[in-house]
């Protein structure tokens, strides 16, 4: 998961996170393989331990598989995960990139099939549509390390670079598909980071998109640790899309953005006056136990409480979720856990607070290839050496950890709760199993005390949820629970007013370890709070309204991530005023640049001009800057008219979102010496290209595939030395300045006007005093010249009176025609 970047072990990823769990079945460079290495010269290296008595004996006692099943699950828990990846299907070469796999590769990788459960070195994933989605017997060690290899390696690290695939794990690509996204479709990604279902949610927003015009939905990705919004960035820019604002709060107080009354009535022309979703994606943090395959440390990490101190956190997240979704929306709740207590539980105290305003849907019908198994109806607690049938069984002093709704009933009696006796934090379960000696977990495990009372079984529908174990499809695991909305959220009486302002206000320096769980000191206060997450959408006719707003950054990723720590600041605090709701400042979020909207007529008209821009092309409103002053702006962003709404919703409720990212990246301004003399002081940005081409009547150009190919491959080409004179005069006639070349049909310049549309191929070019200058970087130059190459390789051996005699590629007319009328969202990702 996670775009690779151009920097090979330096990527984002592991630059900025390298308090993750990293993936160690790879041994880096420096610690050699110990087959070959004596113990004197690495005395401390010492096998990954796949083993955990107390793992088999809590998952053998839930039942989350058969009991004559167990060894082979458990056997290839222990085996690496293989390689999946997705190819982007709104990619303008993306069926080209399916048919290399399907002619190239398939073949090619026939001899290199792996020992275990496939037989087959690559093959589609059969409950993907449309055969986008791949599964490679390979981990991803063996296709860093094995020569043979090597070809395929290359070929997805520069497409997943380039956007026209992501690597993903497979169970991963699932929650998306269940949500049943449409293009107009309002999307909330919670818990986004590391971005690869925000970027598949988008690619299904954008999938029937034509040639300049956007879809009328849009996607809100949301993680609240900043670094990670940088992950998030850096993955979800491969799609360019001007439908995509990424915002960084906690997912359990994202805000609503509600307008009140009066102003609606004062601002009649605002479209939106509340900030509610079609659909929402509910990925929790988690355990994790899902991933054991590709993170094999967490065998030595694993133990019951990293589950149930997350309970609580999840539960909050989901019914904020909830509330934020409107009437008839679709939620997907999904974590790559196999605990009940974070999967089941959860859902079933959704249903329980929603009071039968939401619904669990049984998607048993959908992706009938993917196998799934349905959700327990029954399961227990592990705690302190004892399994827990029922909430009466825990011990008072252990209330403040496990909770009612941790059972299939839910039932609990919050009266008999005595909080001045409920201190224990919820990270002593966690960090004793992780840090402190494991033995202890085991031996408990092993001479476990039995529940007093009868096993519990859930009274809703739980069957309807949906697990993925490893060995059914050689996958890692996962947990999925569609939930709709039926109708508003029940009124919950308002609770006494107990020091709001400050509830939700942590330390400023929490650690890494407390960030993964929420402190919670009595079950009553964890029923406030969910009270609270559902009794805000009943303020105002009964609909959802925020009273959250910045809070310390926490995880919200089910790997691990370090807290952003912020040194107190007096400008961002506000005095807290009894009996009212704390408000932001203005908006001014520390550490993140203002979004603007860019009103400046002189640099907008003189773009206009430039570039003779049609008129219909949709300017006013939709362009943003990050940048208060308006002469120092350096880029200029465009918006879709969806997201154009939710900032100006957003400016009117006191900029209550935290925007790290907005928009698509349509002009920068050249600074360069020559840049700053040309008539038009910005360029069209690469990634900006393919939604403004088809309105661009001014600097534009049609090259043929000779001239195309030698742009590309010299990057920096004189006019006098193109093959066709009459496309040098032409470009020795344009004004100096960014232009744009678009690859044409024959050996010369067509005569007639130039016709643009999704099939069209365009790169963006600086046109100097005697050279036109390619201006694309050498990656996406090599890639665009391997696609080119590769579909004329292909229609040769398909012609048979291709002149064999010329090696160039102005001879093949019907080549480039074919590939002209096949690939343009590919030089979308090409070009950016």
């Amino acid at each position: 998961m996670g775009g690779g970047g151009r920097g090979g072990r330096s990527r984002t990823q592991r630059k900025h996170f390298r308090q993750n769990r990293e993936n160690v079945w790879k041994r880096s460079k420096s610690d050699p393989d110990p087959s070959s290495t004596s113990e004197t010269q690495n005395p401390t290296w010492t096998p990954f331990a796949t083993q955990n008595p107390a793992f088999d004996a809590y998952y053998k006692e839930q039942g989350i598989v058969d009991l004559q099943e167990w060894d082979e699950f458990v056997a290839l828990l222990r085996t690496p995960l293989p390689a999946t990846f997705r190819i982007n299907s709104s990619s303008q070469f993306s069926d080209d990139i399916r048919s290399q796999l399907e002619n190239d590769f398939v073949h090619s990788l026939r001899d290199e099939v792996v020992e275990g459960v496939e037989t087959e070195a690559i093959r589609p994933l059969l409950w993907y549509p449309g055969n986008f989605a791949w599964h490679s017997n390979f981990s991803r060690m063996q296709l860093r390390k094995t020569q043979t290899l090597e070809r395929f390696h290359e070929f997805l690290k520069l497409e997943n670079e380039i956007g026209n695939i992501t690597r993903q794990e497979a169970v991963s690509m699932v929650p998306p598909l269940f949500l049943d996204v449409h293009s107009d479709h309002f999307v909330l990604d919670m818990c986004a980071a590391p971005g690869s279902k925000t970027f598949q949610l988008l690619e299904i927003i954008h999938q029937s998109t034509k040639s300049g015009s956007l879809p009328d939905g849009m996607v809100v990705a949301n993680d609240l640790d900043v670094q990670r919004c940088n992950l998030l960035i850096h993955q979800t820019k491969r799609m360019c899309t001007a439908n995509l604002i990424v915002t960084n709060h906690e997912a359990q107080h994202f805000p609503g953005c509600r307008l009140n009354r009066n102003y609606e009535k004062m601002e009649l022309d605002h479209h939106i006056g509340q900030l509610l979703f079609d659909r929402v994606l509910c990925d929790v943090p988690c355990s994790g136990d899902g991933t054991l395959r590709k993170a094999p440390d967490l065998w030595r990490k694993w133990n019951t409480g990293m589950g149930t101190g997350l309970h609580s956190l999840q539960v909050l997240i989901a019914m904020r979720g909830i509330s934020l979704l409107k009437i008839g929306g679709r939620m997907v709740y999904s974590t790559c856990s196999m605990n009940p207590i974070e999967n089941e539980a959860v859902v079933a105290e959704v249903l329980r607070r929603s009071g039968g305003s939401v619904e669990l849907v049984d998607v048993s019908s959908e992706l009938p290839q993917l196998i799934r198994r349905p959700g327990l109806k029954r399961w227990k607690v592990f705690d302190k050496g004892t399994w827990l049938a029922s909430y009466k069984d825990v011990p008072k002093f252990r209330r403040s950890v496990i909770l009612p709704s941790m059972f299939p009933l839910g039932r609990g009696n919050l009266d008999l709760v005595d909080s001045s006796n409920c201190n224990v934090d919820i990270g002593d379960d966690i960090t004793g199993g992780v840090n402190g000696n494991a033995e202890d977990g085991i031996q408990a495990v092993e001479n476990p005390v039995m529940p007093e009372s009868a096993e519990e079984v859930s009274d809703f529908p739980i069957e309807h949820c949906m697990r993925i174990v490893p060995h059914d499809q050689n996958t890692g695991a996962f947990f999925i629970a569609v939930l709709q909305k039926v109708s508003p959220l029940p009124a919950i009486p308002e609770k006494p007013k107990k020091e709001i302002d400050e509830q939700y206000v942590e330390p400023a320096n929490q650690g890494i370890e407390d960030a993964q769980v929420p402190h919670i000191n009595s079950s009553e206060s964890a029923h406030e709070e969910v009270l609270k997450a559902v009794s805000e959408e009943n303020v105002n006719d009964n609909e959802p309204i925020t009273e959250d707003l910045e809070v310390s950054p926490v995880t919200c990723e089910e790997q691990n991530s370090k807290e952003t720590e912020e040194p107190p600041n007096v400008q961002n605090m506000v005095k807290p005023v009894p009996g009212k709701r704390k408000l932001q400042i203005q908006g001014k979020w520390r550490g993140v640049d203002p979004v603007v909207f860019f009103k400046d007529e002189a640099i907008i008209n003189s773009i206009r001009d430039f570039y003779g821009i049609d008129e219909h092309f949709p300017f006013n409103g939709h362009l943003v800057t990050r940048n208060n002053d308006p002469s120092h702006v350096k880029r200029i962003y465009y918006i879709s008219k969806s997201v154009k709404d939710v900032l100006e919703l957003n400016f009117s409720v006191g900029q209550q979102l935290k925007i790290t990212s907005i928009g698509l990246k349509m002009f920068e301004r050249q600074t360069a010496r020559q840049g700053c003399s040309a008539p038009c002081a910005f360029r069209i940005s690469s990634e900006g290209l393919p939604l403004i081409l088809p309105y661009i009547t001014k600097q534009i150009l049609q090259a043929s595939p000779v001239d195309f190919k030698h742009l590309l491959q010299n990057k920096d080409v004189k006019f006098e030395d193109f093959d066709d004179a009459e496309f040098g005069e032409k470009a020795a006639n344009l004004m100096p300045g960014c232009c744009v070349v678009i690859l044409g049909k024959g050996n010369r310049v067509a005569t007639e006007s130039l016709k643009v549309d999704e099939s069209t191929i365009a790169i963006g070019c600086w046109r100097g005093r005697s050279r036109l200058t390619v201006m694309v970087t050498a990656m996406d130059c090599q890639e665009l010249l391997e696609r080119l190459l590769i579909r004329l390789d292909t229609e040769k051996d398909s012609s048979g009176n291709v002149d064999k005699s010329s090696n160039d590629v102005g001879g093949e007319v019907q080549p480039v025609q074919e590939l002209n009328g096949k690939n343009d969202n590919d030089v979308k990702s090409t070009v950016s």
